[in-house]
């Protein structure tokens, strides 16, 4: 397969997805020129350039980093059209029009070069008619990439050949889409709204449909099809709202004009309350009205029956909250279908609805009943997609439900189930997923690019992954590590993962890796810490917490210690420790971090010392790594004086920042230019056990502690209270926020020691232990763990 190479993208139309589409090329260092009409005054390029400056607004981010706005340039189709010849990939993104689609390609097509790839963003016109409407030359390099909103979040991109594209470029496009942008590509029918809006949209209408007909409210039936189904906590009606109510009256105006065979095609229909909210300019979150409101300081939501609203207050059915607690599914559908409780029936018909809808038409609108499944995760944040929700359900007994229902008449539609449903168990095996088209199982793709994800997301029945080889296994406990290793990968790297829950780094974690550091030196040539998201979300609390209620501050001590231990194991390790980092790196997983050979960050990680939300300082060497690269960072500038960089970490530490990705965390200083970052997380382990390899054999080797940093002391830490006062004075922090800021000012300038004076690495970290240990034992700091403990957020005491 060629690989594809791409320097330069185009993108044409710079409305919300086309400019977010840039955004996520240029946070990839990916040059863009993003194209729109002409402004009807001022600079030609004018609406474009909007729109590159309103992505610094959004949120969430688009960017990565705001310099990436400075890779995208503003262009405008009446005079920068020849400017496509000097790119790689063009990207149509305009609205949703066939006609004005094919008059852009009309007028772009001139332009592009003969080796460029072509494709539109649709999210669900004919890609067929689309690439009619191209020169016959141009047809073979055309097809649909379709980004889901917004595209820097949204995994799911539906690649859509037409029988025109060359099946090489598809392959080279996959691949490329996967590792240089990060995402998860199902292959789709190029049929009305293609795979995931098709059965999302089908999915959605059906709960409207049950909605009316069992009479619910809007605001019980987001309760009932969120969180409690595996479904994001927006559920239905709320993601509507942040979809736009618009935005879906158009989608379901495309299906309904363009499904007129579909048996289901009576539903795919705007509701009356729903065109009326549009009319009213009620569009959902865009205009702060729509199914919900905020009114008074209270949310309310729209009731369909007098077209009004009313405070929301949604409640479930205590049964079919019981129901929903169980942890069969068996068991679980088996009690909706049986429940008369208009709640219970309308989850079981939704979910019937659904499997009737994907299995009458997985034939034509998709490859397997994989992609249906991976689509829906991807695309909708499902936690299951719909074939793996009825195969865990019991494929047979929810098969015999749903032909009961057709049979009787309550089913949406009177379509038989197709035959290949009773032929089979359940769709997803061991040796691969089902296709009806084919009528047989069909294996993962097996382009060279899966194998860098050594741990891709499975589906419900699909052969597991390899779990490696275990080499060491701290005692059984909460809060474990293991050491192993791939040795299909690398039988001599080995890898180090936490095991409990959410990877919190307690006593049991501790002793572990200091234990795996010391057998990876004896036995190996090189250490990954990696397990899957998050990373770590810092010290155990409870422990903590525990330990604070019976005064045992000597044994705190002595656990900051050995935690400080690790970070300097981590630093200095005979073999290179890579840390490959995904999700939330916080506080102690931020320090450990900071303290490997090397990083390899997700794209998606988000990194930070937050302990001063819980009236702590970092102590796990994230002061002492601070006040490091402030003397490094010294040595190279002009006078030597450190607090200027201090300045900057003092402010990071105080606020509790957090990276919002990883290009912020390596702004930050958690990480370093040289690292890594991956867009795709699955590949983060493949590419954390080649950095140390390759490191292993160069001539690398730990760095020795340096035994004369030169810190900024008494006036470092007076500069900083100045800052603090002013906070202070203007109510901005509590007495207790300023006891906190002081003493990581206190740590990271050395102590109370003359400027300029030189301090060992070592001496840094015993300023900082003890300021730790000292917060501990004032009650503002234990009362605002206990809250967090609590509460899962900070207090402000």
């Amino acid at each position: 397969m060629n690989r594809l190479i791409i320097r330069k993208v185009a993108v044409l139309g710079a409305g919300v997805m086309g400019a977010q589409i840039a955004a996520h090329c240029a946070s990839a260092d990916i040059p863009v020129l993003l194209f729109d009409l002409a402004a009807a005054e001022g600079a030609a390029n004018a609406v474009a350039a909007r729109a590159i400056a309103g992505l610094a607004k959004l949120d969430p981010a688009p960017l990565a980093a705001r310099g990436c706005a400075h890779y995208i340039e503003a262009a405008s189709y009446e005079h920068d059209l020849a400017r496509l010849a000097e790119c790689d990939l063009v990207i149509e993104a305009i609205a949703e029009k066939m006609e004005w689609k094919l008059a852009l390609y009309a007028r772009v097509a001139p332009h592009l070069r003969a080796d460029a790839v072509f494709a539109s963003n649709t999210s669900g016109l004919s890609i067929a008619a689309l690439s009619a409407g191209l020169p016959a030359a141009r047809r073979a390099r055309f097809c649909g990439v379709h980004f889901f909103n917004p595209p820097r979040y949204m995994a799911l991109v539906e690649l859509i050949p037409t029988a025109d594209t060359e099946p090489a470029l598809v392959d080279a496009l996959e691949a490329w889409l996967t590792t240089r942008l990060g995402k998860n590509i199902v292959r789709a029918q190029d049929t009305p709204g293609f795979l995931a809006n098709r059965v999302g949209v089908f999915s959605i209408l059906a709960v409207i449909h049950h909605t009316a007909r069992l009479g619910l409210a809007f605001d019980d039936v987001d309760l009932l099809t969120g969180t409690r189904i595996g479904r994001p906590k927006s559920a239905t009606f709320r993601t509507a709202d942040v979809v736009g109510l618009d935005t879906l009256a158009h989608v379901i105006g495309t299906l309904q004009a363009t499904l007129g065979d579909d048996p289901w095609h009576a539903h795919f229909a705007v509701p009356d309350w729903l065109q009326a909210l549009i009319a009213q300019g009620a569009l959902g979150q865009k205009r702060g009205a729509g199914i919900y409101r905020k009114h008074g300081g209270r949310v309310q939501v729209l009731d369909p029956a007098t077209g009004g609203y009313r405070d929301s207050a949604g409640e479930l059915f205590p049964d079919v909250e019981e129901i929903l607690e169980l942890k069969d599914p068996v068991e679980k559908f088996a009690a909706l279908a049986a429940h008369p409780h208009p709640q219970a029936q309308l989850l079981w018909s939704v979910f019937r609805d659904l499997f009737h809808y994907c299995a009458h038409h997985l034939g034509t609108i998709a490859g397997n009943a994989r992609d249906v499944d991976l689509a829906m995760r991807w695309g909708f944040g499902w936690a299951l997609g719909p074939f793996e929700t009825w195969q865990a359900a019991g494929w047979r007994e929810v098969a015999a439900m749903i032909e009961d229902d057709i049979a009787h008449g309550r089913a949406l539609a009177a379509v038989a189930l197709p035959a290949w449903v009773a032929g089979r168990d359940g769709v997803h095996a061991p040796a691969g997923s089902y296709s009806a088209a084919a009528d047989t199982l069909v294996a993962r793709a097996a382009l060279p690019v899966y194998r860098r994800q050594l741990y891709p997301e499975r589906v419900l029945g699909e052969a597991p992954d390899a779990r490696g080889e275990t080499l060491w296994e701290s005692p059984a406990g909460q809060g474990g590590v293991r050491l192993w290793c791939r040795p299909d990968q690398d039988a001599r790297i080995g890898i180090v993962s936490l095991t409990g829950r959410v990877h919190a780094i307690g006593s049991v974690a501790v002793d572990g890796l200091l234990e795996a550091i010391a057998r990876a030196e004896a036995e190996l040539d090189g250490l990954v810490i990696w397990h899957s998201a998050p990373f770590a979300v810092g010290a155990n609390l409870q422990q903590l917490a525990e330990a604070c209620g019976a005064g045992q501050f000597a044994l705190l001590e002595r656990m900051v210690a050995k935690f400080q231990r690790v970070s300097m194991a981590i630093r200095h390790a005979q073999v290179p420790v890579v840390a490959a980092v995904q999700g939330m790196a916080l506080g102690g997983g931020c320090e450990f971090a900071m303290h490997a050979a090397h990083r390899v960050f997700a794209l998606e990680s988000y990194v930070g010392l937050v302990e001063a939300g819980v009236g702590l300082i970092p102590a796990g060497g994230g002061c002492k790594a601070f006040a490091v690269q402030a003397h490094a960072l010294a040595q190279r500038a002009a006078g030597g004086d450190v607090f200027p960089y201090i300045q900057n970490a003092f402010q990071t530490i105080a606020l509790a920042t957090v990276a919002k990705s990883a290009r912020e965390a390596v702004e930050l200083g958690f990480g370093t230019p040289a690292d890594d970052i991956l867009f795709h997380p699955a590949e983060l382990l493949y590419t954390a056990i080649r950095r140390a390899r390759a490191l292993a054999e160069s001539a690398w080797h730990p760095p020795l502690p340096n035994p004369a940093v030169t810190v900024a002391g008494r006036n470092g830490i007076a500069t900083c209270e100045l800052m603090l006062v002013n906070m202070a004075e203007g109510g901005f922090i509590s007495a207790h926020d300023y006891r906190v800021a002081r003493a990581a000012a206190t740590a990271l300038c050395g102590g109370e020691v003359d400027s300029g004076a030189a301090v060992s690495e070592q001496w840094i970290l015993d300023v900082e232990r003890a300021q730790f240990v000292a917060l501990l034992q004032t009650e503002q700091t234990r009362q605002r763990i206990a809250h967090m403990l609590e509460t899962g957020k900070p207090l402000r005491n």
